[in-house]
């Protein structure tokens, strides 16, 4: 930061000043002092101009005097949300002010008349003031006047007060030194940990200035330091919060009598008086940061100071010296940089810890927001700037961070040391902590290759580091490995780069300089003060110098001179200086040339001879072309989340104003004689436009030849070959963009050949038709030409109904078809394929788009009329248009089919889509795989315990498919074995064969068996519950040839409690030791079925209570009644589904047309279909 004092106010009567407040909010400014004395000032900018900022003039808008107090004003303060205004004075009187209509006016008074006012406070959010006494009395009240509690501290004398930013606390400043901390009820907490009086001894201090920073502007850091105890011998302790065990520790190294923060927290005034070696006071302002680092020293004029105070945007600080008011202008250390015509700069917000980093074109005026941690410096060059911020993860380390325009990260590095200074180069990297520089080659992508061939860098050289007390010559090692930790006695603290020389400035003065890219040291300059800020010229041999006073010097690098002892030394100062300078920018193609911000103004030097000043506060961004480039960084901070064009300040040379003024009000010929005088290339072109527009040719060809403007210099001669004048004017007003002039001029002298030709180079296609329109000369190809650039127009803004209209009047169907298909415009699309012709190379894409979006129809007719019949039928699979697909294949011999519906089915089944893949095989006609598929799903729910009604319906399906299958086996066969629609729908022999081969072609052989299983499980179940428990025995006795089916536990567990209630404990014996023999039954369930068994036999004999038998019709054997096969001949018999009984007989049964199963007539007589299959009984 830089500061300098730029105002004094003097105080009517010499009355000395107390005290200083400045309303942040308002601009208000009150100062208080002896009889009485409080006066409020404001001072406000004046009308806007060209001037913004503090170089705007300011007037003393408002300067009340008021009336009230009789005593020496001791504590004043503001309430800047209330927009109040609390005094007090040496006998106690408390004042509260009020504005109303542009005045102050006495609101409330109040006093106590016991003791004097040492302190009061506001909250943050102006509701509560705390005034204490110095006898310890302690008052909270509101902001309407109302007390709300007071505190008697006893054997206390109170010096001063403070909130914390969130209201819950009250800080007391005891005359001991100490620090006490309450409640805001008035209860005591803790005192605060006193550090910075540790070796002070037993001196007395006391407490000039306690100040705790609210937060309201966010701050420059997590967990930030933001509460300020400052002691009468400068002494100054700066910690986080309340409970800080470990904080900033300060010796200012004067006598302080007060301190303030800034409006965001970022630097700390302290105010005070120091004794100099000629044993005088000297008042002195010095400026910390909240981590206790010296940033500046401020001397001012006069006896005594007694108090200072910021202005709400930290720009100015207020002063307050005897019987005056000083004012310091501040010009802050933004963290800026401009490339790419790119303004970077970083801001905080309030409800955010990161800072916020803004990228912002001034051209185009888009802006980009990154959010960075702990932001340390940033740097720019060509097309690319370099962030360095600290690691919050503990590990000590900092990262440098390589970004673009946009603010995109390129390349970054992780580096041990602490970056203070960054600079960069087109290649290179620096950064500078106060011992080492660190060095990064980096390379972009575009440049990363050129750069490792032209450098011969590997990988491993292009990081490398050096000690600042170490002098390399290029050739020695610098890796990181061979870091030194070694702590300098003289540390860094600025740094400057060029292509060709780095320029280190150490805090002695001394300023070494290494080339580059070798890293070579070569000399040491001497500086007599420490060094702020160093800048190289365009040709890296001068070096402008700005020290901590804002004193600016000149070195020439290339020089030699002799020192006091007669020896010869390399560089020379320049006999020149300028004071009170805060920024410093060279002409970037000219080394004669530099800019300068000196206060408020602007110079701009030519062989160190200043033009006149300009009034400006901006911070120079470039110098190029006699044209400088400054951003009024004060005015974007205070909305940094907006910036504004107007915070751009674009300022001309004089000599360019000059040239520009001889050229309008004097003469070419006079201008040339002064750019002469003034050589530079942005004054030749000026002078060969100016000769241009007057058709000067000789002058303007001489002057393209000054300023090196080859296309120029062609177009003269191009101008020369010319004998018409009006076409000269028309060339020349085209070379200066003034199109609709040139083409008035080619049209009045009858060239709209040439207009329509300027007109196309322009792309502006709107003219060319009209021209084309106008005129008898175009052919229909230029106006297809022109409609097509005129559609392309639009279809590129994705205008695409205007486009479509231009391609339709021109014919070109490849860009009106997705004109059309990005309109949806379908029915055009249909069109156009009835339009062009078979084999026409729309066709593929046409097809496709009507694929895109399912219209399968079309897109099959476009596929078959090129001639791509296996993509129509592909088309067909993938919109399961599967039947139309299969008659695709048959009527053009297509034999992939199979192959593609088992590939489909395939990617059905690995996305567990079963129930889809079923159904592909349905619409394909391959019903087997459709049958197999749900019979594997069958098992797969049976396993899950599911409902068995879902089973026997599933098995239901697979049988009536198996059976569909035969059914149209033997018609395909019958027809003609193996032909070509056999072979497509997979019913050939080698298709049967494969079929054979499979694990489940037994259960498919008989396909209805899964049916039945689960049909005569649930007839059991329910003839059970219903109450026919001999039905059901008979029935579960049936179940016992569906093991490999129904789970066998099951099946017994059924048989066991139907034939227990039926009383046939023979049966119930068996199925118990079928039970307790069965492998997969847990030894649990096991060893309960035989206690369930030994509870029963014990009671009940082993034998069944009744057994009918009847004759097997095969054999005449006598059989157990309710068997379904014969034990002698081994006849099967067709069991009942309607009452699970043996049909031994099938005289008079029902037969299913479909599942072919039979029933009892009289059982059917009641049914409406069948109790297996369900298909309706007249069917």
């Amino acid at each position: 930061m830089f500061i300098y004092l730029s105002k004094k106010i003097a105080i009517p009567n010499n009355t000395k000043l107390k005290c200083l407040a400045w309303n942040k909010e308002q601009g208000f400014i009150a100062c208080g002092g002896e009889d009485g004395l409080l006066k409020v000032l404001n001072l406000n900018s004046g009308k806007e101009g060209i001037a913004k900022g503090l170089a705007a003039p300011s007037n003393l808008s408002m300067n009340q005097t008021l009336e009230g107090h009789s005593g020496q004003i001791q504590v004043i303060t503001w309430n800047e949300t209330h927009q109040k205004l609390t005094s007090s004075d040496s006998y106690g009187l408390i004042i509260v002010w009020m504005l109303y209509k542009g005045s102050w006016y006495e609101e409330m008074i109040n006093n106590r008349n016991k003791s004097v006012v040492r302190g009061m406070a506001w909250t943050a959010d102006g509701q509560k003031i705390c005034i204490v006494y110095e006898d310890g009395a302690v008052i909270v009240g509101s902001v309407d006047g109302n007390r709300i509690w007071g505190k008697e501290l006893k054997a206390v004398h109170l010096m001063d007060v403070e909130w914390s930013p969130d209201a819950k606390l009250l800080l007391f400043a005891i005359d001991n030194g100490e620090v006490h901390v309450y409640d805001n009820s008035g209860g005591f907490v803790s005192k605060l940990n006193i550090q910075c009086l540790a070796n002070v001894g037993s001196t007395s201090c006391n407490i000039v200035g306690l100040h705790w920073y609210s937060g309201k502007n966010g701050h420059i850091e997590p967990d930030c330091p933001v509460l300020a105890t400052c002691y009468d011998n400068g002494r100054m302790q700066i910690m986080k919060n309340e409970n800080d065990d470990i904080p900033i520790l300060v010796d200012v190294g004067m006598t302080a009598v007060g301190i303030q923060w800034n409006h965001n927290g970022s630097i700390i005034a302290v105010v005070g008086m120091q004794k100099l070696p000629e044993e005088k006071e000297c008042n002195m302002v010095q400026f910390y940061t909240p981590f206790g680092e010296h940033l500046r020293t401020l001397k001012v004029p006069g006896k005594q100071i007694s108090g200072c105070a910021w202005e709400g945007t930290s720009l100015r600080i207020a002063l307050a010296v005897d019987s005056y008011i000083y004012f310091a202008n501040i010009r802050p250390d933004y963290k800026w940089c401009y490339f790419a015509n790119t303004v970077v700069y970083s801001f905080t917000k309030p409800e955010q810890n990161e800072l916020s980093v803004m990228f912002w074109n001034i051209n185009t005026q888009e802006y980009h927001v990154r959010q960075v941690r702990s932001l340390i410096g940033i740097a720019a060059a060509g097309d690319h700037c370099v962030m360095a911020s600290r690691l919050e993860d503990g590990s000590g380390q900092h990262a440098l961070v390589l970004c673009n325009a946009i603010g995109t990260p390129i390349d970054s590095k992780y580096v041990d040391i602490e970056p203070i200074c960054v600079a960069m180069t087109s290649s290179l990297i620096f950064a500078a902590s106060r011992d080492n520089v660190y060095v990064w080659q980096y390379g972009t992508l575009k440049a990363r290759s050129t750069l490792d061939v032209t450098l011969g860098r590997s990988e491993a050289r292009r990081e490398r580091i050096f000690h600042v007390d170490d002098t390399p010559s290029g050739t020695a090692d610098l890796s990181l490995e061979n870091r030194k930790e070694d702590q300098t006695n003289d540390p860094i603290c600025c740094m400057t780069c060029s292509d060709t020389v780095l320029v280190v400035g150490r805090e002695s003065g001394v300023v070494q300089r290494y080339t580059l890219p070798h890293i070579a040291f070569t000399n040491t300059y001497r500086l007599s003060t420490r060094p702020y800020k160093l800048q190289l010229n365009s040709n890296s041999r001068r070096m402008a110098i700005i020290d901590v006073t804002g004193l600016l010097t000149l070195l020439d690098l290339e020089a030699r001179s002799s020192d006091s002892t007669g020896r010869e030394v390399a560089g020379d100062f320049l006999k020149f200086d300028r004071k009170d300078v805060w920024d410093l920018e060279w002409a970037s193609d000219n080394p004669e040339l530099f800019a300068i911000m000196e206060k408020t103004r602007m110079y701009i030097f030519r062989n160190l001879d200043p033009e006149e000043p300009i009034s400006s506060a901006g911070y120079i961004c470039s110098f190029k072309d006699l044209e400088i480039i400054a951003v009024l960084l004060d005015e974007i901070m205070l909305d940094p989340d907006s910036p504004s064009a107007d915070s751009i300040v674009k300022r001309e040379s004089k000599s360019l104003r000059d040239t520009r003024d001889l050229l309008e009000k004097v003469g070419i010929k006079e201008a040339a004689h002064f750019v002469e005088e003034n050589p530079h290339p942005r004054l030749w072109g000026l002078l060969a436009e100016a000769a241009l527009q007057n058709l000067d040719l000789e002058t303007a060809e001489s002057a393209f030849v000054r300023c090196r403007d080859y296309p120029g210099i062609q177009f003269t001669k191009k101008l020369q070959n010319i004998s018409s004048e009006t076409l000269r004017k028309a060339e020349v007003a085209a070379y200066f963009k003034q199109f609709d002039e040139a083409e008035r001029l080619y049209l009045e002298v009858d060239r709209r050949d040439l207009a329509i030709t300027l007109r196309r180079k322009l792309g502006d296609y709107f003219h060319v038709v009209q021209l084309l329109k106008a005129g008898t000369l175009g052919t229909d190809s230029q106006m297809v030409d022109a409609w097509n650039n005129l559609g392309d127009y639009f279809y590129d803004r994705q205008k695409w109904k205007e486009a479509a209209g231009y391609y339709e009047q021109a014919a070109n169907q490849a860009r009106l078809m997705k004109c059309y298909y990005m309109l949806e415009d379908y029915a055009g699309l249909d069109r156009i394929l009835d339009a062009v012709p078979d084999d026409h190379e729309l066709l593929p894409e046409l097809a496709s788009m009507f694929q895109g979006v399912g219209m399968c129809e079309q897109a099959v007719r476009a596929y078959t009329r090129c001639g791509q019949v296996k993509k129509a039928v592909d088309c067909c699979v993938s919109l399961s248009r599967w039947q139309q697909a299969v008659e695709l294949a048959r009527k053009h011999d297509v034999k992939e089919t199979s192959e593609l519906l088992a590939q489909f089915a395939q990617h059905l089944l690995a996305k567990e889509q079963r129930l889809e893949a079923v159904e592909l095989f349905r619409k394909a006609s391959q019903n087997i795989q459709a049958a197999q598929l749900i019979i594997r799903m069958a098992e797969d729910e049976a396993t899950a315990k599911n409902r068995p009604s879902l089973l026997k319906k599933m098995y239901v399906l697979a049988a009536i498919l198996v059976d569909e299958h035969r059914a149209a086996l033997r018609v395909n066969l019958s027809s003609s074995e193996g032909s070509r629609s056999s072979a497509l729908l997979g019913l050939d022999d080698g298709f049967q064969e494969g079929l054979a081969m499979d694990a489940n072609m037994v259960l498919l052989e008989n396909p209805w068996r899964g049916a039945e299983a689960y049909h005569f499980y649930m007839m059991a179940q329910r003839q059970l519950y219903e109450g026919y428990v001999d039905a059901a025995m008979k029935t579960a006795l049936l179940l016992r040839d569906y093991e490999d089916i129904l789970p066998p536990e099951d099946i017994y567990c059924l048989l066991a409690l139907s034939s227990c209630a039926n009383r046939a404990f023979a049966t119930c014996s068996k199925a118990f030791i079928k039970l307790e023999s069965l492998p997969e039954v847990d030894p649990i369930a096991r060893q309960q079925y035989e206690d369930l068994a030994m509870e029963i036999f014990v009671r009940h004999t082993p034998k069944d209570s009744r057994s009918t038998r009847a004759d097997c019709p095969q054999c005449q054997t006598k059989i157990t009644d309710g068997v379904s096969r014969c034990t002698n001949c081994n006849a099967r018999f067709p069991v009942c589904t309607a009452t699970g009984r043996p049909l031994y007989n099938t005289a008079g049964t029902w037969a299913c047309v479909r599942c072919r199963h039979r029933a009892m007539e009289a059982d059917m007589a009641v049914r409406h279909s069948c109790p297996l299959c369900h298909a309706p009984v007249n069917s």
